[in-house]
């Protein structure tokens, strides 16, 4: 995957490691503008939504800090219209301890979205973390991709894999099982988290190799493996030196992506370029 000839979105708060900005997700409003939902960790977590007219160039709509949602910690969040309304769906950490969640918020208008208790989303066991979720509604109701944590082995928390989930409303959830899960001896041993699935299934996922490489993880491309929710990565190495791949088709047919990209000084920044 080419990303060269990328542009800066948004820089990270503050340098050095886990300075970030970066996780995001990319949607078409109604009128074509871009909305793009993405998280800044520097001393403390926040959520951006910003809007934009070319993709590029954005101004923020809306700034929920971690502190204001009640949460110790924010990751990428989904932004979903159902129609009628807005939905934030937030990775959050709770406030005093335990395992992440996910958590929603609602609007009419995006940039009517205010900080305020998440309320969380049953998926997820006691001895598991999920977090990061890719959300999507059509017309045959509502998919989802979380990725998981399992907490049972402990000081191996970073391990990491995606089940898939749907349901009726966005609001009452059935899993459908694991459907990427790390490949042993390969670059993704240490686990798969989707980033993005495109309309024909495929999409992209991010892996890492050991614990070593936990928030320094690469991108791979993976295809459905038939016809029910399984997927299958692709390759023997990942396509691109990125994480948090997220990848939006215009309204003209193009594709733009967005993701999360390391600088020298050990902080993200994200980006974002249009794909050939």
């Amino acid at each position: 995957m080419n990303l060269t000839n990328s542009a800066l979105v948004a820089s990270p708060p503050a340098t050095g490691v886990q300075r970030w900005a970066g996780a995001p997700t990319a949607v078409l409003d109604s009128d074509g503008s871009v909305l793009l939902a993405y998280r800044k960790r520097g001393d403390g977590d926040t959520l951006v939504l910003a809007r934009s007219r070319d993709g590029v160039a954005f101004h923020t709509i809306a700034e929920l800090s971690a502190a204001r949602l009640g949460a110790d910690a924010v990751e990428r969040a989904a932004l979903v219209f159902t129609g009628a309304v807005w939905r934030l769906y937030v990775s959050f950490a709770p406030r005093g301890g335990g395992p992440w969640r996910i958590g929603l918020l609602e609007a009419v208008e995006p940039e009517h979205f205010t900080p305020g208790p998440l309320r969380e989303i049953n998926i997820g066991g006691p001895l598991e973390t999920v977090k990061d979720p890719i959300i999507h509604r059509t017309t045959r109701g509502w998919s989802a991709w979380i990725c998981v944590h399992p907490l049972d082995v402990p000081g191996a928390d970073d391990r990491m894999f995606t089940t898939h989930w749907t349901s009726p409303d966005g609001l009452t959830w059935a899993s459908h099982g694991v459907v990427l899960a790390a490949r042993e001896g390969h670059w993704d041993a240490r686990g798969a988290r989707l980033t993005c699935v495109l309309p024909d299934g495929s999409g992209y996922y991010d892996g890492r190799r050991n614990r070593a490489e936990n928030w320094f993880e690469r991108c791979g491309r993976f295809v459905p493996d038939g016809a029910g929710p399984g997927l299958t990565a692709v390759g023997t190495e990942p396509v691109a030196d990125v994480r948090y791949l997220d990848i939006l088709t215009l309204p003209n047919g193009d594709r733009r992506a967005y993701f999360e990209a390391r600088r020298p000084d050990g902080a993200h920044e994200l980006r974002t370029t249009l794909l050939t």
